[in-house]
Parts: C-alpha cells; sequence; structure tokens
C-alpha cells in the first residue's frame, strides 16, 4: 500500500502549509469526453480526500524551507492530467518566487488515459517549468516511490538533479501492464541505482534525515574557491622521477577516500551517469567543511572509465548550476583504454569533462594525490589552480608508455621517467603545479 501523500509530507517536514490552485472548469467528462470521467473523479475524491493527483505546498526539511510536490497514487494511480499540470507549474512558479528547493515526492503510473493527449502534453509543461527553476539556480530533488512510471519517471524522476529512491520501487519508463515479458528485476530502484540512473537508494526510516542532508548542502554555499587539502602521505620530495612514480603507486599511500573523509564534516554522494553506467572507481558529491558546501569530484587510483568521466562532468555542470565550488582530487594511472572503453565513448565522455572544467564559472580547485596520467588525469585538473602531493606525480604519459612509443626496452623505463620531468618539484618549476602541499 503506497503511503497517502498527507502522511508523507507530514513525516518529512514540518509547518506545511498547501498551496492552493484554482480549479479550472472542465467540460463533462473531461477534455476528450471520456464516458464515466467525471464519477471517476468524484469516487477518487471521496477515497482519498484530495480533488487531484498532486499535493502542493512549502514546508520545512530539517533547516530548509522547501517546495514539496507529493503525488497522491490513490487518486486515479497518481496519474497525470491537466489540473496535476495546473497544480505543478502552480508550485514551481511559487519556488522560483520563494527561491526554494524543490522536492518531488514520485508515485505515479503515467500520464492520464481519460484525457488522452491533454494529458500527455503536460509532460512538456512539466519540462518546461522544471528548466525554467533549474535555471534560477534552483535544485531539483526527486524521490522515487512504489510505482514511479511513465512521465513521471521521465519527467520529475529522471529530469532531477538528485534522485533518491525507496527500496523495492518500481521505476521504468514501461509501466507493468505495457512492457514486454523478460527481466522484471530491470525495472526497480535497485537496478536503476546499479546503471547509473539513481544516486541512492534510501530505506524509508532514513528517507526525512537524508533529505535535510541533502537539502543543506545544495543550498550552503559561499562561492568562496575551495582550499586544497593537506597531504596525508609522505612529506618528503622524491630524488628522480622513477622514485617519484613508485611513491604514488605505493599501496599504502593515502587514496581519496581518506582525503575526502579528513577534508569533509560530513558528505554525499551522487552515482551514476545517467546513461547506464557507473564507475566505482570515481567518487562524486557535495560535502560541509565548516558550515559551507563545497561539490567534489575525486579519482580513486584505477583506470577511469567513461562513466566516471561523464559523473564528473555531470558534478561539476551541477555545482556550476547552483554556484558551488569544487574540489577535484587526480588519482589515476589513465584512461580506461581497452575495447569495451572506445565502445562506450572514452574519447567524448574526456571531451565531456574537459568542457565542464573549462565552461564552469565557479572556482575549481585541485589536488594531484598520487597518479597523473597522461589526458585521463588532465581531464579533472583546474588550468592554474592545481595543487600536488610530494607523493605524487603527472606526465604526459606513463613511464612504460612513453618507453614503448620511443621504442625503448623495459630496463630504460626508470630513465625514461626521469627524463619526463613529472616530480611534484618538476611539475611546480614548469607552471604545472602551484605548490607542492
Amino acid at each position: 500500500m503506497v503511503e497517502s501523500a498527507r502522511a508523507l509530507v507530514g513525516s518529512l517536514c514540518s509547518g506545511f502549509t498547501e498551496y492552493l490552485t484554482a480549479v479550472a472548469s472542465s467540460t463533462v467528462d473531461g477534455p476528450i469526453g471520456w464516458p464515466g470521467y467525471d464519477d471517476a473523479r468524484t469516487r477518487a475524491e471521496d477515497r482519498t480526500g484530495e480533488r487531484e493527483s498532486v499535493l502542493c505546498g512549502a514546508g520545512k526539511v530539517g533547516d530548509v524551507e522547501a517546495t514539496l510536490i507529493a503525488f497522491e497514487f490513490g487518486f486515479l494511480g497518481g496519474s497525470l492530467g491537466r489540473r496535476t499540470g495546473d497544480r505543478l507549474e502552480a508550485a514551481f512558479t511559487r519556488a522560483r518566487e520563494l527561491g526554494t528547493p524543490v522536492v518531488s515526492l514520485i508515485a505515479t503510473g503515467g500520464s492520464r488515459m481519460q484525457e488522452g493527449m491533454a494529458a500527455l502534453t503536460q509532460l512538456q509543461r512539466i519540462a518546461r517549468e522544471a528548466a525554467a527553476t533549474r535555471a534560477a539556480g534552483i535544485p531539483l530533488i526527486s524521490v522515487l516511490r512504489d510505482p514511479t512510471t511513465g512521465g513521471g519517471w521521465a519527467t520529475l524522476g529522471a529530469g532531477a538533479d538528485v534522485t533518491l529512491a525507496l527500496p523495492g520501487a518500481q521505476v521504468g519508463f514501461a509501466g507493468s501492464r505495457v512492457r514486454p515479458e523478460g527481466d522484471a528485476s530491470a525495472y526497480t530502484a535497485e537496478s536503476q541505482f546499479a546503471s547509473g540512473h539513481v544516486d541512492a537508494v534510501v530505506d524509508p526510516g532514513e528517507l526525512a534525515d537524508r533529505l535535510a542532508r541533502w537539502l543543506k548542502l545544495l543550498t550552503s554555499a559561499d562561492g568562496r574557491p575551495a582550499e586544497p587539502p593537506s597531504s596525508l602521505g609522505t612529506k618528503a620530495l622524491p630524488e628522480t622521477g622513477w622514485d617519484a612514480v613508485q611513491a604514488a603507486r605505493a599501496p599504502r599511500r593515502p587514496h581519496a577516500e581518506a582525503y575526502l573523509d579528513t577534508y569533509f564534516d560530513w558528505r554525499e554522494d551522487i552515482s551514476g551517469d545517467r546513461s547506464g553506467g557507473v564507475d566505482e572507481g570515481v567518487k562524486c558529491g557535495f560535502g560541509l567543511r565548516g558550515g559551507v558546501t563545497i561539490a567534489y569530484a575525486a579519482q580513486c587510483g584505477t583506470a577511469t572509465q567513461p562513466s566516471g568521466f561523464r559523473t564528473a562532468a555531470r558534478l561539476v555542470r551541477l555545482a556550476d548550476q547552483l554556484g558551488v565550488p569544487v574540489l577535484t582530487l587526480v588519482d589515476t594511472p589513465g584512461a580506461a583504454n581497452d575495447a569495451a572503453a572506445e565502445r562506450a565513448g572514452v574519447g567524448s565522455s574526456i571531451a565531456e569533462m574537459f568542457a565542464a572544467i573549462a565552461s564552469a564559472s565557479v572556482p575549481v580547485t585541485t589536488l594531484v594525490i598520487g597518479e597523473g596520467g597522461s589526458g585521463g588525469a588532465l581531464a579533472f585538473a583546474a588550468p592554474g589552480r592545481t595543487w600536488v602531493t610530494p607523493d605524487s606525480y603527472f606526465s604526459v604519459t606513463s613511464p612504460e608508455a612513453a618507453a614503448a612509443i620511443l621504442k625503448r626496452p623495459a630496463a630504460e623505463v626508470p630513465d625514461t621517467a626521469n627524463q619526463l620531468r613529472l616530480r611534484p618539484q618538476d611539475l611546480l618549476s614548469l607552471g604545472i603545479a602551484r605548490a607542492i602541499v
């Protein structure tokens, strides 16, 4: 049984005030004269106590005033019709007037059959309102309940900046009655998370706290550049280029997780590239440091996959939209270069990350904490705002690859590393790094 919209809103926020929307006059049985539609609406009103399939208003979630949109699934399956569109447009308009983030609590089967194309075109209306709200720098968060299908998923759900889902929720564009027979597990919150379309699956008992944390993060930036983290590893500089490479590859060297945990008071990850991929070797999200939000995109020491570059680019674009400064951590032997990566568009994904940083209006700060392998590492680096740790290196390519390109034997790899001038102190003298932290 899907929790009612009012009960859910009451459990998540305090001081909720409903937005009252004028009800437009309608023809008998709706815009296409569907027999019995008026009677169906009346029964839905009597059963739920609501006059439409969405409840909209304002309330405080944690410490942040937010606009809430809650679907009432008991009202004709939470379906989207013209009056639903009226309410949603009014809610988004009010959110822009007040500057409040929008939280959509979705439970819908999609567009309302009894209104035909008049219902389906509400998706364009929703998309326009969401785009205008995003352009105003206002964050959009969606919570996927059971079910979230059709246009509700393809607009408010998948179109949000941050998408959370409840365990076991049915999530997919095709509803259960119209999808082809086959793997039903593909249409679940867990599957959408594994495929990079959902940021987190959240237990219902934790939803209020997680929403409060996300709203705090997305509304607490001050625009100042992030300070580079302090080095957590050795303080001694390497004597040779090969020493630098070995220090960066040392198994016990601190990696991104340690830097993020030390740097932030607390943080929340986003997950996935929204194109079907997740790279566990890239951590992205928002963290609070001294009461101020900073976004982060961190390589974790593995070869970065196309989905990793796309997720990081998504993070940078979202941070730029919300005015949140960005911290990037560079640590990769390079971009994944196998056949699967090429087919997945590794080149275009690297270009996407380069473009995201190049076009960002918010300050981006970079710290190289380990390996800086070629363009796959450079795509994460901010021009003119890159720092390095003593146990890191940055190179046009790996010493092994450089030796192979130059047709040198493996025995000459250490000498090649020395010639590449990839040590932290070399990067400083070349003007690549601002300082060694």
